[in-house]
C-alpha cells in the first residue's frame, strides 16, 4: 500500500503524519521547541530548529510505522504563517525569523498603508496591514537593521524553509504566500504593484505554487539526513489554517471550519475573492487550487476559559467547571462576558480592547461566570461568520469543529445554537498535518483532486444541532455587540 508523509512546523512543535492512500493515520510524530521573547511583544525563533525537528519526526514516524522509505510517494508540508526567514546569497539565515506573533511592527504598518495606500491594499491583498504580517516585518529590518537588510536576497516563509532543506528549491504555496500581505489575490500570486509601492523587488520573492503541485524532489543529502528515499516528491502544501480546512474536509463552499484552541478561528471557503471592504476579517487564498477562504481570527478563545480557571478557581478541573455551567440557563441570566484578554483581530482589530463581564450581581455565582465565557467565545466566533457572510461567503449548513474546546459537550451545543448551524467534528484528529499530507496524496496521484481527496479520506461526526434557544442566543449577542462600541473609549483611557 502506498503512503505519504505531512509534515506541521508549527510554532512549538514540529509533527510528521504517516497516512495510507486511503486517508489511515499510520504513524505521528512531535518533536517540541521554544522560541525567544527578546523585548516584550517581540517573538523570535532560530528556523535551524524546524530543520532539526523535521528530521527527528521524520524518523521517529517512520520507525513506528514499520515501514521501508520506498513506501513513502510523497511529502506535504503545512506550518505557522507569516513569518519571516531572511536569507543570505549562499543560503545562510540572516538572522532570526521574527514570528506571526510579533506585535514590533505597529509603525511599518502606518508605512504601508501610506506608501500603498489602505483602500488599494485591501482591494489587492484583501488585507489591511497588520502586526502579524509578513510585510511588515520586511519593513522593520530595512528600517532598524539596514546592516542585515543589505545582505538579504531571498525571503521565506516558515514551512519553506523546511522545504529548502528537503529539496534544495525555493517555493511556497499560494495560501502561505497570500499571507505575507504582498499579494494580488485575484491573481494568486506577488503582487507587483504593491511590491514597487514597498520598494521591495521581486526576485526576492520564491515561485508560487497551488497546494498539490510538486515543487521539487528530495535531495540526496536530506535522504541521508531523514530516512527517506531520494527522489521523493514534495508538494507545495498550504499555511497551517488552510491545510486544517483540508485534513477536516472545509474545502468548498457552505462547509466552515471552526478551531476552538487557545485562539480562535472561523474559516469559510469560497469560489472567488471575498473581501470585506473595511478587512475586519482576512481574505486568502486557499490550498485548493482554483478557491479562496476568508477567516476572522479571536486570539483569546479556549485561552479564556483557561484564564478564567486559573484567576478565579486555580487548580479546579475544566470539566467540573463546566458541568457547574451546564446548571445554568442559556443566556447566564443576563451575564455577558467580553474575551478580549489580549487585545483582538477579528471583528476588531484593536490591541487596546480587553475583557470584562458586564451585568453582575449578586444571583451570580462561578457557574454563571463559566457559562458567561464560553458563551462570550461563542457571540466573538459569530462576530467573524457574520461578517464572512456579509461579503459573499455562504451561510453554512454544517460546520467542521476542531481543538480542544469542541471536546466540551456543552460548548458544543452553545455553538451550534449561537451559530445556528450543525456542528461536526473530524474522526481525525491531527489537523493541519493531515491536510498537508492529504495534499500531498493528490500530488501523488493518489486522488485527482482535493474535493475527492477529503470526501474519500476525511470523515466527520454530527456532534451538535442548533435546537430550542437558536433566537434567545440572538438577541444575547446582539446585546453582546454594543459592549466593545460602548467600552472603547475606556479602553483607549486605561
Amino acid at each position: 500500500m502506498s503512503h505519504v508523509i505531512g509534515i506541521d512546523t508549527s510554532t512549538t512543535a514540529t509533527k510528521a503524519l504517516v497516512i495510507s492512500s486511503e486517508g489511515a493515520v499510520v504513524a505521528v510524530a512531535s518533536t517540541e521547541y521554544g522560541y525567544e521573547i527578546p523585548r516584550p511583544t517581540w517573538s523570535e525563533q532560530d528556523p535551524a530548529l524546524w530543520w532539526d525537528a523535521t528530521v527527528a519526526s521524520i524518523r521517529q514516524a517512520m520507525t513506528r510505522s514499520e515501514m521501508q522509505p520506498s513506501a513513502i510517494d510523497a511529502i506535504g508540508l503545512t506550518g505557522q504563517m507569516h513569518g519571516s526567514v531572511l536569507l543570505d546569497p549562499k543560503g545562510d539565515v540572516v538572522r532570526p525569523a521574527i514570528l506571526w506573533n510579533d506585535q514590533r511592527t505597529a509603525a511599518e504598518c502606518d508605512e504601508i498603508r501610506q506608501r500603498v495606500g489602505r483602500d488599494v491594499l485591501i482591494a489587492t491583498t484583501g488585507n489591511d496591514a497588520l502586526t502579524g504580517l509578513t510585510s511588515p516585518k520586511l519593513l522593520w529590518v530595512r528600517n532598524h537593521e539596514p546592516e542585515n537588510w543589505a545582505r538579504v536576497t531571498t525571503v521565506l516563509l516558515p514551512k519553506d524553509y523546511v522545504r529548502l532543506g528537503l529539496t534544495g528549491d525555493r517555493a511556497v504555496d499560494v495560501a502561505d504566500g497570500s499571507g505575507t500581505g504582498l499579494f494580488d489575490l485575484s491573481a494568486r500570486s506577488w503582487s507587483p504593484d504593491v511590491l514597487g509601492a514597498l520598494d521591495l523587488g521581486l526576485a526576492l520573492f520564491p515561485e508560487t505554487h497551488e497546494g498539490p503541485e510538486i515543487t521539487g524532489w528530495l535531495s540526496s543529502e536530506a535522504a541521508a539526513a531523514t530516512g527517506l528515499a531520494p527522489g521523493t516528491p514534495v508538494v507545495a502544501g498550504g499555511g497551517d489554517q488552510s491545510a486544517n480546512a483540508v485534513g477536516v474536509g472545509a474545502v468548498s463552499p457552505g462547509v466552515v471550519a471552526l478551531s476552538l484552541g487557545t485562539s480562535g478561528v472561523v474559516f469559510a471557503t469560497s469560489d472567488g475573492p471575498a473581501i470585506d471592504s473595511e478587512a475586519r476579517v482576512q481574505a486568502f487564498c486557499h490550498a485548493v487550487p482554483g478557491r479562496w477562504h476568508m477567516m476572522g481570527v479571536m486570539l483569546s478563545a479556549a485561552g479564556s476559559l483557561r484564564w478564567f480557571r486559573d484567576a478565579v478557581a486555580p487548580g479546579s478541573d475544566f470539566d467540573d467547571l463546566v458541568a457547574g455551567a451546564s446548571e445554568v440557563p442559556p443566556g447566564s441570566e443576563g451575564l455577558l462576558f467580553l474575551p478580549y484578554l489580549s487585545g483582538e483581530r477579528t471583528p476588531h482589530p484593536d490591541p487596546t480592547a480587553r475583557g470584562a463581564f458586564v451585568g453582575l450581581t449578586t444571583s451570580h455565582d462561578i457557574r454563571h461566570m463559566t457559562r458567561a465565557v464560553l458563551e462570550g467565545v461563542s457571540f466573538g466566533l459569530a462576530d467573524g461568520l457574520e461578517l464572512m457572510i456579509g461579503a459573499g461567503v455562504p451561510q453554512p449548513g454544517a460546520i467542521r469543529a476542531s481543538g480542544g474546546g469542541i471536546r466540551s459537550g456543552l460548548w458544543r451545543q452553545i455553538l451550534a445554537d449561537v451559530l445556528n448551524a450543525r456542528i461536526d467534528t473530524p474522526v481525525t484528529e491531527e489537523g493541519a498535518a493531515y491536510g498537508a499530507a492529504l495534499l500531498a496524496s493528490v500530488g501523488a496521484g493518489h486522488y485527482a483532486t482535493v474535493d475527492e481527496a477529503t470526501a474519500k479520506a476525511v470523515e466527520v461526526l454530527p456532534a451538535a444541532e442548533a435546537g430550542e434557544h437558536v433566537e434567545l442566543y440572538h438577541d444575547a449577542h446582539r446585546r453582546y455587540q454594543r459592549l466593545y462600541p460602548a467600552l472603547r473609549p475606556t479602553f483607549e483611557a486605561m
